[in-house]
């Protein structure tokens, strides 16, 4: 069973302490019986299961208010029990971001009910082939044709793409250079134009999907938010669900250091239990400390959006870098101590393994997260230097 004193830690609420223990009971029975040979089918299983449990009332909010740490909380839960299950939890809160916190109140009635009680699945795409971690630098786009827009060109590295019921896109309509020209808009999956083009395997599968629009029709009330907010919204979105990156790279900390306790407990080298190895005890504390270090961050990054901090930037960024690649460390001296089990195929460190990379790319890759930090930290000396001059 993975620690869990990090509860009492005063970032967290007793809603949040019922809200963990509710969710541990749940997924140790709700997750069982998930058969994940067919991806797509698993996902929308997980969907339906986690709106009929009411964790998905967490992921999306009419008006706006999401509490980080709940989403933090649940998602560390559900990625140490199960990857997809995670996913599955995350892409709701992701995809459906832009219209919890810019959508109009029509959008508000049509979707977010739906989200919430796994009805629709939901689809964040920012992602082309030219511009990841670059977002100004988008070049699909969206002109106006009478009271229409119309949407052309791709996105790819899409999650839930080809099972979503619908996509937030995000497209270059022009109202400024860069940034500044950037608009966000709610794509149903049947809106004429759009297609699959083209469906893409990951080393942990998940539906991933490139997406060709050519010549989507939109009416004009499928902008999110006004023109020209695209930038905000978007970085508004990943400002709340960065930190929760961090807390599911968390779960598959734990879930390694749980997993290694076990086999260093119960795995005997040279007449003696494989931990009394002092190499071995030296995996086991270094990666105690990792999980704490990054949850430290990772929750007082939530804690901080969640007290109203209208930026979390920074705070989210090195909640980010260091968990995940922390996890990354963590999982692969479980692999170690595992020895050929810890690369059979199936096994916990192994399945692990593959599930842990992509955390470190998606949502800002590790060396963007440099960027930021590097990059707040400069602005702080420069706003320092000034009040010293």
């Amino acid at each position: 069973m993975a620690d869990k004193s990090f509860l009492d830690w005063p970032f967290f609420e007793e809603r949040h302490r019922e809200l963990a223990q509710a969710l541990e009971r749940w997924a140790a029975e709700g997750l069982d019986g998930i058969d994940h040979a067919d991806t797509d089918a698993a996902c929308r299983e997980l969907v339906a299961k986690l709106g009929r449990g009411g964790w998905l009332e967490h992921a999306a909010s009419e008006d706006g208010a999401l509490d980080v740490r709940s989403l933090c909380l649940i998602r560390e839960t559900l990625a140490r029990h199960d990857g997809l299950a995670d996913f599955a939890f995350a892409m709701q809160g992701l995809g459906s971001g832009a219209i919890s916190l810019f959508g109009s109140q029509m959008q508000k009635a049509e979707w977010l009910p739906r989200v919430r009680s796994g009805a629709a699945i939901a689809a964040f795409a920012l992602t082309e082939p030219q511009s990841g971690s670059d977002v100004a630098n988008l070049a699909m786009t969206a002109r106006r044709d009478g009271a229409d827009w119309v949407l052309d060109g791709e996105k790819t590295w899409i999650s839930n793409g080809g099972i979503a019921d619908f996509y937030v896109v995000f497209a270059r309509s022009g109202e400024g250079p860069g940034a500044k020209g950037l608009s966000a808009f709610l794509v149903p999956a049947d809106t004429a134009g759009l297609s699959v083009a083209e469906r893409l395997e990951t080393i942990a599968p998940h539906p991933l999907a490139r997406l060709s629009f050519e010549g989507a029709r939109l009416p004009e009330d499928a902008i999110i938010g006004a023109p020209g907010q695209g930038f905000r919204i978007a970085m508004s979105v990943l400002d709340v669900f960065r930190s929760t990156v961090a807390a599911a790279a968390l779960g598959f900390a734990r879930r390694a250091m749980d997993a290694s306790l076990e086999r260093a407990g119960s795995r005997e080298l040279f007449g003696a239990p494989l931990f009394e190895m002092q190499m071995v005890q030296g995996h086991i504390a270094q990666m105690a400390l990792g999980i704490d270090a990054g949850a430290l961050l990772t929750y007082r990054a939530a804690w901080m959006k969640d007290m109203g901090a209208p930026r979390v930037s920074r705070e989210a960024a090195m909640a980010k870098l260091f968990s995940t690649d922390g996890a990354q460390k963590i999982i692969d001296a479980a692999v170690q101590i595992h020895g050929g089990e810890g690369v059979r195929a199936g096994s916990v460190p192994e399945t692990l393994y593959r599930e842990i990379r992509a955390l470190r790319i998606y949502e800002g890759a590790s060396d963007v997260q440099k960027i930021i930090i590097a990059r707040a930290a400069m602005a702080a000396h420069g706003e320092n230097s000034a009040v010293e001059r």
